[in-house]
């Protein structure tokens, strides 16, 4: 491994909108991309796809795709036989843990971009999680954040030798709106973007929690969300 670098960043991208305006976010901050995209065998492989685009436009350094089955393990709407929740109300999705929960993801997610970093000689580590819109889900928490960068620590060579990882949730706590107000200030490309969980093809529901809060989010600020729905 080389020697830090801190202008290098790893930016984990699911070709969504909220991790292509963390990756810009990071751009913004001076740091070259490094982005990392996860196949998990999830029901919206759609979006690894859009994540390349995504990964192209914004120039990145490079991109790596690793390939994981997380259907083996299942347990979720999203690497499982469960249905992908739809049409439900803000309280509805705020009162439980949603089936489209991924048991691990983001702990997993979280320590195959470190592992990435770590070769890299990098040490911040962007990711889109947010915990206004997606309450529900536990690895979206800043405990949760906390917590791994400070097993990072303990338990790599990097954090050993000196090298302090930091993660990254420049989203955290912004609304749908906010997110979409300051991507298009940095001219992400929401066009190649994918959110919905359930989607036809390449075409999003416009149904279940991920398009409904997407939709959402680009009505309040009064633009046109430039993806197309099966539901208008």
């Amino acid at each position: 491994m080389s020697g830090q670098i801190s202008k290098r960043a790893v930016v984990l991208a699911s070709g969504g909108l909220d991790s292509t305006v963390a990756a810009a976010v990071a751009r913004q901050d001076g740091y070259e991309l490094y982005l990392l995209t996860i196949a998990y065998g999830q029901r919206h492989a759609v979006e690894i796809e859009r994540a390349k685009q995504v990964a192209i436009a914004l120039e990145t350094r490079q991109h790596v795709v690793l390939d994981i089955d997380l259907r083996a393990i299942g347990g979720s709407a999203l690497t499982g036989d469960l249905p992908v929740p739809k049409d439900r109300d803000v309280s509805e999705r705020d009162r439980d843990i949603p089936a489209t929960y991924v048991p691990g993801r983001n702990l997993i997610f979280l320590s195959l971009a470190a592992a990435y970093a770590e070769v890299l000689g990098a040490s911040a580590i962007y990711f889109g999680a947010n915990v206004v819109d997606y309450s529900g889900y536990p690895d979206c928490r800043p405990e949760f954040i906390k917590a791994v960068e400070a097993t990072l620590q303990v338990g790599t060579k990097a954090g050993m030798t000196g090298t302090r990882f930091e993660i990254r949730a420049p989203l955290l706590r912004m609304t749908k709106a906010e997110i979409i107000r300051l991507g298009l200030g940095l001219q992400v490309p929401f066009h190649l973007t994918h959110s919905c969980y359930d989607p036809a093809e390449s075409v999003a529901c416009g149904r279940c929690d991920s398009c409904l809060i997407r939709r959402q989010g680009f009505a309040e600020v009064g633009v046109v969300d430039p993806v197309p729905y099966a539901v208008s």
